[in-house]
């Protein structure tokens, strides 16, 4: 069946030959969907006829969301964490074992259940394309159940026995990243397309990340990599080197770091959520722009540092602390999303793209910045069909 969604008063395509801009901008426009994929993108006045018909009421017409950086499979909570640290206590990697605790004791259907719950919570905030990783099992059986439960949802699963260091290993971190790049790695892999490891003080240095990135890829794994979250460090520059689709967080940056990812591939994925939970500076966009490196927004949504699915939230956050301008964020969040999961049928409305589409209660994406914390999702369509 197709579908007519018209009377649309603002439509990002994130296509340039289709409209103004970098967002690709039309005004009054119309889209058809045949399937699950986007067959025709242009003004109302000109749309060809199709079996259903949606009047969009002159809302804008957005791309779904693309949340390229989310830790989804995990059992338990850090609210009393939480709390501490806004007492006044700092932020670290350890409290990531108290999750891990928690998950190792919980069912296949307790985690599932908690997947499926947070994937649709995204889903009614537009989010339509999401990337989960592992990295609360830390042990080989955890590790491999994390992403199989994970392969069920989304293709975009990520293998991160490298997140931190076990307690049961924590005197033999050489023996850790063994496993990591060894039985675990080959348990895994069946069910990750990508992998990464948490290169900061308190979990991996670079010679560490280096062993787990290498390994990764031997075993047919696409690198991406935690970089400079908690302090400068050399996790954005070896996600350049070794062509890594993103470095993720990208807090803490020399020029250095800047000019590697203005030359390279690597895509710059800014995670607000985990600043604001965490009271620490944002990254600054803003010197990333406008030096020409690409820059992805995401949730990485997690108990411990970031418990936030909402990208609207992070798109408001982006323009209102890291120096983006509105039009820049929704590229973020979603061209940007999927350019950091190496895609190009997602992320934009487009002949060919898969017909991932969120319709604002609002005229303008701007709004999405504009009335931060309002719920402005009104409908998605995920794959051509409607969810929301």
């Amino acid at each position: 069946m197709s579908l007519l969604i018209s009377n649309i008063g603002s439509l990002v395509t994130n296509d340039p030959a289709l409209g103004a801009g970098p967002l690709g901008l039309l005004a009054d426009a119309a889209v058809v969907v045949d399937g699950d994929r986007v067959a025709w993108v242009g003004p109302s006045a000109a749309a060809p006829a199709a079996d259903e018909h949606a009047d969009a009421g002159g809302r804008a017409l957005l791309p779904g969301f693309v949340d390229s950086h989310s830790h989804l499979v995990f059992a338990g909570d850090r609210t009393a964490e939480f709390s501490a640290r806004m007492s006044g206590r700092a932020y670290g990697a350890g409290g990531i074992r108290t999750t891990v605790a928690a998950t190792r004791a919980a069912s296949d259907a307790e985690l599932n259940a908690n997947l499926t719950r947070y994937l649709e919570e995204m889903l009614r905030q537009g989010t339509t394309t999401v990337e989960v990783k592992s990295g609360y099992g830390l042990s080989t059986a955890d590790e491999a159940r994390s992403l199989r439960i994970a392969a069920g949802h989304t293709e975009e699963t990520t293998y991160l026995g490298a997140h931190v260091v076990p307690p049961e290993y924590a005197d033999d971190p050489a023996g850790y990243v063994e496993l990591v790049t060894g039985e675990m790695l080959a348990a895994c892999a069946p069910y990750a397309r990508w992998v990464d490891v948490f290169c900061e003080r308190g979990a991996f240095d670079g010679d560490q990340a280096r062993a787990v990135l290498t390994a990764g890829a031997a075993a047919g794994l696409l690198p991406r990599v935690h970089a400079n979250q908690l302090g400068p460090g050399p996790g954005v520059r070896l996600a350049v080197e070794l062509g890594a689709a993103s470095a993720d967080h990208c807090t803490h940056l020399s020029d250095a770091d800047v000019a590697a990812l203005a030359d390279g591939d690597t895509v710059a994925t800014l995670l607000p959520g985990a600043e604001f939970s965490t009271r620490a500076p944002y990254p600054d966009a803003r010197r990333l722009l406008d030096a020409g490196a690409a820059v992805a927004l995401s949730t990485d949504c997690n108990p411990g540092s970031s418990f936030t699915s909402s990208m609207p939230f992070c798109v408001a956050v982006a323009v209102r602390e890291m120096g983006m301008t509105p039009d820049e964020a929704v590229h973020a969040a979603t061209a940007g999303g999927a350019l950091a999961l190496r895609r190009a049928d997602v992320g934009r409305i487009a002949p060919g793209a898969r017909a991932d589409l969120q319709l604002l209660d609002a005229p303008s994406h701007v709004h999405l910045a504009y009335r931060p914390g309002v719920p402005l999702t009104a409908a998605v369509w995920q794959g051509g069909v409607r969810r929301v």
